[in-house]
């Protein structure tokens, strides 16, 4: 197979980018606001036009299902996904009166205080104070104890509210797909089980869309709509602003309001330069029909990906859904034993051959597959061809 030079990666590694580059539309639009903060007056102006245009896109009915959007409609804008699940995480505190956090085990929500704390591997987590945490079954249909049964996994969220805390929650959070975690979905009728339990004590439900938000999974534009379930409340950033660090926390107004207690602020939070790019990238989303691009290139995708497993007994599961997608390495298919050091090798094949691809998971043997949303078929294939070579040269 022929070698690409560095200039010529395709890279299948990064949630943080759902276009390939910064688009001149959306550099443009960058530039200008840019230059526009060098007078006060056009600075006021800017930040009402792209704040609130960026708000009201991302309370339209164009981004969310019906259900959803009855109810939340409340923005508060941040830099990152760790500040939007920390947000999220004492928000819930506060609205309950409870301290009591249940997340699920491999999960990765952020790299601060409270984030940390739901944040379930020890790789992540520093030795600091994580209090109020409790860390459910993962529902991993591929290693977890009851298979593909996710109502199963969920008697485990009863369970740890009923023998761990007082009776009372302040929320759960999750991802619909584990990220960083290695490409887990968790098991079918999972969330609906779990948020029944929740919300059953007055917690309050968080739906993590970091990385499987903005149209990834192709079937829907937020991951958590595969289970059917409405979150209290919803986190983003990443693809949101394709590299520009802005992130965001989506609630109720009765929810939001528990903000008003005290003064409440994020000094970049929302600013100018960066609500304008997100809304340049909402639109080229929308525009450019992206969401379905990640579903029609991404079961493409998928399916080689499935062909391949059948060629090399080292491929132990092929999973995921549009242009997020998982490839774990086992050297045995019956004991799962992770295949660490060929995962490496593998990778350096194709870094060679001009892919980039990260890895995952608790034992760091799972490729991530998380393209731009732009990804082509063309660019799959070679993708598959490359891991292809790579695994025939074992």
């Amino acid at each position: 197979m022929e070698r690409c030079s560095i200039y010529s990666m395709r890279t299948a590694v990064d949630t943080l980018m759902v276009l390939e580059v910064l688009l001149p539309c959306v550099a443009v639009i960058v530039i200008l606001m840019w230059l526009m903060q060098l007078s006060n007056k056009s600075t006021v102006y800017s930040t009402l036009l792209f704040f609130t245009s960026i708000m009201s896109l991302l309370i339209s009915p164009r981004l969310w299902p019906p259900k959803c959007l009855e109810i939340l409609k409340v923005v508060f804008f941040t830099n990152s996904g760790t500040e939007a699940n920390e947000l999220a995480l004492m928000i819930a505190r506060l609205y309950t009166g409870c301290q009591d956090i249940i997340s699920l085990r491999n999960a990765y929500h952020g790299n601060a205080a409270g984030t940390m704390g739901a944040t379930a591997q020890s790789i992540w987590k520093f030795n600091v104070i994580q209090s109020g945490v409790h860390h459910a079954l993962n529902p991993d249909p591929y290693r977890g104890v009851f298979g593909s049964d996710g109502e199963m996994y969920a008697k485990d969220v009863q369970d740890i509210i009923d023998y761990g805390t007082s009776g009372h929650v302040a929320g759960f959070i999750s991802e619909a797909i584990q990220g960083v975690g290695g490409i887990i979905e968790m098991a079918p009728d999972y969330l609906p089980a779990a948020y029944k339990s929740v919300k059953k004590v007055g917690g309050l439900c968080i739906a993590d869309e970091v990385q499987v938000g903005f149209g990834r999974t192709g079937s829907h534009f937020w991951g958590f709509e595969a289970q059917g379930v409405v979150p209290d409340i919803v986190t983003m950033a990443k693809g949101i602003g394709n590299g520009i660090p802005l992130g965001a926390v989506v609630t109720t107004p009765e929810i939001a309001e528990v903000l008003t207690r005290r003064c409440y602020f994020n000094t970049f939070g929302g600013n100018p330069l960066c609500t304008a790019a997100g809304l340049a990238v909402l639109k080229v989303i929308e525009k450019e029909n992206l969401q379905e691009n990640a579903l029609v290139v991404g079961s493409h995708l998928k399916k080689r990906l499935t062909e391949l497993k059948d060629k090399y007994e080292i491929i132990g599961d092929v999973r995921g859904r549009g242009l997020m997608l998982g490839v774990e390495l086992v050297t045995d298919r019956q004991r799962k034993t992770p295949a660490k050091a060929e995962t490496l090798h593998i990778m350096d094949q194709m870094k060679d051959l001009g892919v980039l691809v990260g890895k995952g998971g608790f034992y760091g043997n799972v490729f991530r597959i998380t393209p731009p949303l732009c990804f082509t078929k063309e660019d799959a294939d070679f993708l598959v061809d490359a891991m292809d070579y790579s695994m025939s040269k074992m």
